[in-house]
């Protein structure tokens, strides 16, 4: 059975940093594209950075770009999201999930990733 789990979330001020992992069980990670998604209550849920199966490809929303980093260690099956310079705005439910593809139009490819996470709170704030 496969698994996804995060970890890593928790409260930071504004500018600050965080790592998410998600951790996958069940399955090599590198069998998928692996997507970060989050949400905030009454809206969608929105990728935010994803990576290709054969790591070659990464896409990121113009609300993260430069500021999000995506990662994967094929020898721990654990994919990570860098967050850096965090704003209020990026607050929310941060989820991780295996999908056929890491395309430009990440934001909008929730329906086609799989296989997800439980997700884990992001908070910033002062």
């Amino acid at each position: 059975q496969v698994h996804l789990v995060e970890s890593g979330g928790g409260l930071v001020q504004p500018g600050g940093s965080l790592r998410l992992s998600c951790e996958v069980s069940g399955t090599p990670t590198d069998h998928w594209a692996i997507g970060w998604f989050r949400q905030v209550p009454g809206t969608e849920r929105e990728g935010v950075i994803c990576i290709s199966r054969d790591n070659y490809d990464i896409y990121d929303s113009d609300s993260v770009k430069g500021r999000f980093f995506i990662s994967r260690d094929t020898a721990k099956n654990t994919a990570y999201l860098q967050m850096n310079s965090l704003k209020p705005e990026d607050t929310g439910v941060y989820y991780c999930a295996g999908g056929p593809l890491c395309l430009s139009t990440i934001e909008t490819m929730a329906q086609q990733y799989a296989i997800w996470g439980q997700g884990t709170q992001v908070t910033v704030s002062s």
